[in-house]
């Protein structure tokens, strides 16, 4: 599912979300499979790859016991999920009290291309842009993985981050400068 689609999803993601606060199991279950991919390569893009699969799990388990707190009137359902999913990995390193080393983490290849060529060349760029990313502040570092990596709004951007959109706006226009600046500064053009 990619996270663009969940704009288009909302109508549906209100309903399932009615129907799991009444109970409805396979309403949630509908709601696990819409979410699943997004939050899962937003944690992997945090923690190690060995951690992201059960961080994934512990934030569909605290959306299902926190389920009746959520209002529309508190934002966008997938805000919601994405604000608990960082505060689980916020929590994760304060209980390991280390930080994401994102030169080490790879990205999970979800295509179905075979073509070597093209996989080495993607692999390079990812390669690159994790590094020139782990040289970035840890906010200017979030602001970019959550606008360009999972494709959220910048007003569900400004929830999670829990900033004013005018702030989230310059915060992202920061984060971008600084990311050409280390770009260049490693001899990438764009």
């Amino acid at each position: 599912m990619e996270s663009k689609d969940l704009k288009s999803l909302e109508p549906e993601i209100n309903v399932l979300v009615q129907k799991a606060q009444s109970g409805d199991t396979e309403a949630f279950a509908r709601l696990y499979d819409i979410f699943i991919q997004p939050v899962y390569r937003y944690i992997f893009f945090k923690v190690k790859k060995e951690d992201a699969l059960d961080l994934t799990e512990s934030v569909f388990l605290k959306v299902w016991e926190h389920l009746k707190s959520y209002s529309k009137l508190k934002g966008a359902f997938s805000s919601w999920v994405f604000k608990i999913a960082h505060n689980v990995v916020v929590d994760h390193y304060r209980l390991q009290r280390e930080y994401v080393d994102l030169d080490k983490v790879v990205l999970p290849d979800e295509s179905r291309e075979a073509d070597p060529r093209i996989m080495t060349e993607n692999r390079l760029n990812q390669d690159l842009l994790r590094k020139a990313l782990s040289k970035l502040k840890k906010k200017y570092q979030d602001v970019l993985l959550l606008r360009y990596v999972n494709g959220l709004e910048h007003s569900e951007i400004a929830r999670i981050m829990r900033r004013s959109e005018g702030s989230l706006r310059i915060l992202k226009f920061r984060a971008l400068q600084a990311l050409k600046k280390v770009m260049e500064d490693m001899n990438i053009r764009s």
